[in-house]
């Protein structure tokens, strides 16, 4: 049976995703709240049996405990986070394999948004769901982990193969283009902003990206590459220095 993946915008920019298959069993990534995700859920008649959290924040856990008491689901969680996801059930850590019927995610402990941040990554079926460590063309704020924390979590990720679909967890890569564009112009980043613009106009989202796109666009992903490092005049800095330099401007990108 193949994994079928829903994206189910929530609050502002947010992206929750229900995945299921014909047995009618589904579980969930990073509910926000709980009304859009019931719905979809009682639409397609669906039984809920997991709600898995990349990491603690409210608009990731919103939906939690609602959920969870109408479905009796369970909560997958890191275990670093098991005083702050509220309902967690399951704490799970790197290296661990998450078991959902017939699927089965490998946990990637990825810090520097948060310090109990994961990604589930099922590699059967080509997919990693990165909370908010990795965005379409772009990364997380630092509230919690330092430069050096997230670009190695990065590079994890950058590690993955090509064509690995990543769901993350916010709708940021028109912003994030445009940042990118502002220090690395060239007809790849322009063609992507114009696709961008396109999909903006239709509320379309831009999710999933792969593994391998991220490689060619995203400079969070390039802080190592020499030709970034010279446009910024960091030429003689470390990959984590450039690293840290990209993301707080980003920080103060309008």
């Amino acid at each position: 049976m193949s994994l079928i993946v829903s994206i189910i915008p929530c609050l502002n920019d947010n992206y929750s995703y229900i995945c299921y298959d014909n047995s009618g069993c589904a579980f969930v990534v990073d509910p926000s709240e709980y009304k859009p995700v019931n719905d979809f859920l009682e639409k397609n008649n669906l039984d809920l049996k997991y709600i898995l959290n990349t990491h603690h924040h409210f608009d990731h856990v919103g939906g939690n405990l609602e959920l969870k008491n109408k479905f009796n689901a369970k909560i997958v969680g890191s275990e670093l986070d098991k005083e702050r996801i509220p309902g967690i059930d399951l704490l799970l850590s790197n290296g661990d394999i998450f078991k959902c019927n017939n699927y089965e995610a490998s946990i990637i402990h990825i810090p520097g948004h948060t310090l109990g941040h994961i990604a589930f990554y099922f590699k059967e079926q080509e997919i990693v769901f990165t909370g908010d460590t990795l965005f379409s063309m772009g990364c997380g704020r630092l509230f919690e982990g330092t430069p050096e924390m997230m670009w190695n979590s990065l590079n994890k990720l950058k590690n993955l193969p090509d064509n690995t679909s990543v769901y993350c967890g916010h709708e940021y890569t028109l912003n994030n283009a445009k940042f990118i564009n502002s220090i690395n112009t060239n007809k790849d980043i322009a063609d992507k902003i114009e696709k961008l613009e396109a999909l903006s106009k239709t509320n379309t989202p831009s999710i999933p990206t792969t593994i391998l796109e991220e490689k060619n666009l995203n400079i969070f992903f390039q802080a190592d590459n020499q030709t970034i490092k010279n446009k910024l005049h960091l030429s003689e800095k470390t990959d984590t220095e450039v690293f840290g330099h990209l993301r707080e401007l980003k920080d103060n990108f309008k």
